[in-house]
């Protein structure tokens, strides 16, 4: 809830994830952040967010951090698309960044097109780029 750059994408977040969700995609978010140095990333505050924004999909929070470090988690938001092939476990195919705008350049628009071109590429049975930003 505090991160600026969190804050700089959320509107956005939400338009991109309800669009997917329509065409099947399951999404849920994860804060990792300490309510103890951040207490405004506790659970009553992150129900607040979700309600204001309408997020769409679960909003959970990893109060030990574990998720994150087994994530491999370094920055907020962090973006994680895996697909699923029928029995076959989940595969991480897309880890990195919404797309190229930043709270500090307005000169970029944010357009959610690095994490959607990941999206669309699962969906449609493709192959993910290999080349992914953080």
């Amino acid at each position: 809830n505090h991160c600026p750059f969190v804050k700089y994408l959320k509107k956005d977040i939400v338009k991109l994830t309800k669009f997917y969700m329509k065409k099947g995609l399951a999404v849920v978010a994860i804060s990792s952040n300490s309510a103890a140095t951040h207490p405004q990333d506790g659970p009553e505050f992150m129900a607040e967010d979700a309600k204001l924004f309408g997020y769409p999909f679960p909003y959970l929070y990893d109060e030990s951090q574990e998720v994150a470090r087994d994530f491999g988690a370094v920055c907020t938001p962090e973006f994680y698309v895996f697909k699923k092939d029928g029995r076959r476990p989940f595969e991480l195919v897309y880890h990195g960044q919404f797309d190229d705008s930043r709270p500090s350049n307005n000169n970029i628009p944010v357009t959610g097109r690095d994490l959607s071109l990941a999206i669309d590429r699962v969906l449609s049975g493709q192959l993910v780029p290999s080349e992914q930003k953080p």
